[in-house]
């Protein structure tokens, strides 16, 4: 499992650097008097890359029901080196005009593909060699690596933003952090290209059972739109919590841009420590009371978190880092349990398809525009905490997903 694990960490830095950074890039690309719309067009890109991801679902998950999650995997981690390549080597809007900002589009597009592969290939890898019993367990080590590589990123961001003024991230520093997601992508694809295929699907070629034709497949459809409904929450939350926070936090309160991100950092430890707990928890209590824990508790704490922020006339870096570490709890109820709940609805034949679509589609709809939706939400109702209402909205859409779909974590893998 550290193979995929590896290149889940390369390949979430990759995708999630640029949320970061974003600040710079709005200079760099989208020059305007307006400082709050050059961040909405930084981030609208920052979601261009979310519309590719139903495709890449939808190909790379045909590719990993039919060639096998190996194929899949190395396809999505070569998308991801080359869309990370192209934006460290982007000219900015003062060299090449409004060319730059099309190549940074074409450059968010091919990760976005990537990412909608990487997803479904890469949990139900994991999860189709996890012993029986333990499956929320190992399940949950999928979010090492996407908890991994956001961390990773964030990290990185937060030195660069610590060791360079402002001046030079403006002038040169946002490249350094794709740079470097260059220099380890080769890594992961060494380390992928060595990695055996599943135990489930190579049974599942024994036995001759090929993927339905996807316009024959209703019942693999219904259970998209459930596994799609499940992850409402967890998409918005990450998106939320961990991406547009430290932009939040240096807009609201009077905190530089390297706290916030230090305290995001702490936020992002946490939730990779807690999520293994709650996935061992749900294989002993059952996914969907874990799932239900999280969607109530995201109703009971949105609001007065982000309250108790506002409310302090001068909040530091220690206020933050509890609220952050409040969230981290939450979130890791999510992650620990949501990847595999999804896997166990699927049969082997049709799993990654499938449940890359309704998770893509998902991430791509409620996830990708997650900061965008924040910042408009702020500037329609004149109000600094209006993201929770979108956070309130997640957790009723999920919750209401969760009571549809069928306790698995007692159940043999399909």
């Amino acid at each position: 499992m550290a193979a995929p694990l590896m290149g889940n960490v390369l390949e979430w830095y990759d995708f999630a650097v640029y949320a970061f950074i974003a600040a710079y890039i709005a200079k760099n690309f989208f020059p305007t008097s307006a400082p709050a719309t050059a961040l909405l067009s930084s981030f609208a890109v920052f979601g261009v890359g979310f519309l590719a991801r139903p495709l890449g679902s939808l190909v790379i998950g045909r590719i990993g029901d039919v060639r096998g999650r190996r194929s899949a995997l190395l396809l999505t981690m070569y998308l991801m080196t080359a869309g990370t390549l192209l934006l460290a080597i982007l000219p900015t809007y003062a060299t090449a005009g409004v060319i730059a900002p099309a190549l940074l589009v074409v450059a968010r597009l091919l990760q976005g593909f990537s990412a909608g592969g990487e997803w479904g290939g890469s949990v139900s890898y994991i999860v189709e060699w996890s012993p029986e019993r333990r499956r929320g367990l190992f399940g949950s080590l999928h979010v090492f690596g996407v908890i991994g590589g956001f961390l990773l990123g964030s990290g990185v961001a937060a030195l660069v933003n610590s060791v360079l003024s402002a001046q030079e991230m403006a002038d040169w520093g946002w490249r350094v952090p794709f740079v470097i997601g260059c220099l380890i992508g080769p890594v992961a694809l060494w380390m992928r290209r060595a990695v055996a295929e599943t135990p489930a699907f190579e049974k599942a070629v024994a036995e001759r059972v090929a993927p339905i034709p996807m316009l024959e497949d209703k019942e693999g459809c219904k259970l998209a739109i459930k596994a799609g409904g499940v992850s409402v929450l967890s998409n918005i939350s990450f998106y939320v919590m961990l991406l547009y926070m430290p932009t939040w936090v240096t807009t609201n309160l009077k905190l530089s841009m390297a706290d916030a991100l230090w305290a995001n950092t702490v936020g992002l430890v946490c939730v990779f420590v807690l999520t293994p707990c709650f996935g061992l928890l749900s294989d002993l209590i059952g996914r969907k009371k874990v799932l239900l824990f999280s969607c109530a508790a995201v109703l009971l704490v949105a609001y007065p978190a982000f309250g108790h922020l506002l409310a302090l006339e001068s909040a530091t870096l220690k206020d933050v880092v509890l609220v952050q570490c409040i969230f981290a709890i939450i979130l890791a109820s999510i992650y620990g349990v949501q990847p595999t709940t999804i896997v166990e609805m699927f049969p082997t034949r049709n799993r990654t398809t499938w449940m890359s679509i309704g998770y893509g589609l998902t991430a791509s709809v409620f996830g990708g525009f997650a900061p965008f939706i924040a910042v408009w939400l702020i500037q329609t109702f004149q109000n600094p905490i209006a993201p929770v209402y979108y956070l309130i909205f997640g957790a009723i859409l999920s919750a209401f997903f969760t009571f549809a779909i069928k306790e698995t974590a007692f159940e043999t893998l399909k």
